[in-house]
């Protein structure tokens, strides 16, 4: 992340667009007047419209005439400006990445910096409204002398959008949440074996808008159920948008992922800095909420809540209260930001997240991570370590896993046969064998071809009692 193309305010991209690029025409022109002793040479650099820099022939040689000189040229500065540039456009498409100062970056090679990267304004962000997350799509030329990224001269669409029309639209803080009631079906008629997603869609169904935890022991097999949902989605929901975000994650398993899925998978392995993985969930976060304000149904897979939050510990600043394991005060808002953003959207659109959390991991940081998002959730899947110990897959805890008003997803007549096989699962469940459980519900459903010929079958066999 930390590369040439913007590695640090000082000496880096950014400084070098903000000194040389925001206060001029981005062209290094005015640099270049007061170093070069060759006038001609200056003026040969500056684009057409651009006065001279030739302290001997220029009146705004005063100091506080350049300052405010130095104003003009930021008002100059925008979407407009194309026309004093008369070298060839280049067009481009990426995400924006904003900066608190107002500037920011098109990121053109998936969420990560790069030296592609393109320079956006402080006037064209403002005069259009953009975002962070917006997708930009335009012209820009390449960096001249002095400068390390092309700069963006025009804007065609903001996320698919008239920049005009894109100005005037809501904003996603403002939209109304409600609960999910639009289920996620997961389960697949060309795979009746798939035992993962017919054990969720009756255990932990999951609807648009649903804020989901997928807590998981070490070798639990969270990585693979949350490869099969993705799989899942895809099949049966073409109309989401599907993002699978693997953060601190080894690059094999990013890999298998990519060759698994179709969708987006955003990753930033294990060897990357922590600051690569808090920037790259932000603005994947950022994207998606983007995506939701136009009525769009967005799923994120997040691998995992636990890795985000400790990626925030090691990027806190010092100087906040430090709580038990070690973990920085301040290091928990961002993580629980992002998981709280999961919504459905009264007028349409939804957000949904699913977030891995460690436990059992002997890590009294995991631990106390955990406690901080036990509840924040409206869905808990729970993976049993005692299960994958004897190889039974999906490791799922069905007495433990619940989803909160699943009456909103569910038909009734199916809920009650669901409850009867709740009540059968937690009979076992106190009798110490709920891995006992998970195998009977196993054996049962793989001699039924789907939920619903197996759910008839529960409700005929409690008639017939």
């Amino acid at each position: 992340m930390r590369n040439g193309a913007e590695s640090a305010p000082r000496g880096g991209t950014e400084s070098a667009q903000r000194d040389g690029t925001e206060s001029a025409p981005r062209d290094g022109s005015e640099s270049a007047s007061a170093s070069s002793s060759a006038p001609e040479a200056s003026r040969q650099d500056t684009p057409s419209g651009t006065p001279s820099e030739d302290d001997s022939l220029n009146p705004d040689s005063d100091p506080r005439r350049r300052r405010r000189r130095r104003g003009r040229d930021r008002q100059e500065d925008g979407p407009e400006a194309s026309q004093t540039w008369e070298g060839e456009l280049v067009d481009v498409a990426g995400v924006l990445d904003l900066r608190d100062e107002g500037y920011g970056f098109l990121r053109v090679n998936g969420l990560l910096p790069s030296r592609e990267d393109v320079y956006v304004s402080v006037k064209q962000t403002r005069q259009l409204g953009l975002r962070r997350g917006d997708w930009l799509t335009g012209a820009s030329r390449p960096a001249n002398r002095g400068e390390k990224n092309p700069a963006l001269l025009r804007i065609d669409a903001v996320n698919g959008l008239d920049p005009e029309t894109a100005r005037d639209r809501v904003n996603f803080d403002d939209l109304t949440p409600v609960f999910p009631s639009e289920h996620l079906r997961l389960e697949r008629e060309d795979h009746p074996y798939d035992m993962t997603s017919r054990i969720i869609d009756l255990i932990a169904p999951i609807g648009k808008g649903q804020r989901g935890l997928i807590v998981a022991p070490p070798k639990a097999g969270k990585t693979t159920i949350l490869q099969t949902v993705a799989q899942a989605i895809e099949q049966n929901h073409p109309e989401v948008e599907l993002m699978v975000l693997l953060l601190d994650e080894r690059p094999e398993e990013v890999t298998d992922m990519r060759r698994s899925i179709e969708g987006e998978v955003i990753a930033s392995t294990f060897d990357r800095p922590a600051e690569e993985h808090t920037q790259v969930a932000e603005l994947a976060i950022e994207c998606a909420k983007r995506r939701v304000e136009q009525g769009q149904d967005v799923v994120i897979l997040l691998d995992g809540i636990t890795r985000l939050a400790r990626a925030y510990n090691l990027a806190a600043p010092n100087g906040g209260r430090i709580m038990s394991g070690g973990l920085d005060t301040g290091a928990l808002y961002p993580p629980k930001r992002f998981f709280g953003a999961a919504r459905n959207i009264e007028d349409g659109g939804s957000l949904t997240i699913l977030a891995t959390a460690l436990v059992d991991t002997n890590s009294k940081m995991d631990e106390v991570i955990f406690e901080e998002f036990k509840g924040t959730g409206n869905m808990e899947l729970r993976l049993d370590r005692a299960a994958a110990e004897r190889r039974v897959y999906p490791a799922i805890d069905v007495d433990a896993s619940s989803t909160r008003h699943e009456e909103l997803l569910i038909s009734s007549e199916k809920l009650a046969q669901v409850w009867k096989l709740r009540r059968l699962l937690s009979g076992l469940a106190a009798s110490g064998e709920p891995a006992a459980g998970l195998e009977l519900v196993v054996d049962r459903m793989r001699k039924f071809p789907t939920n619903d010929v197996f759910l008839a079958e529960i409700a005929k066999a409690a008639h017939v009692n």
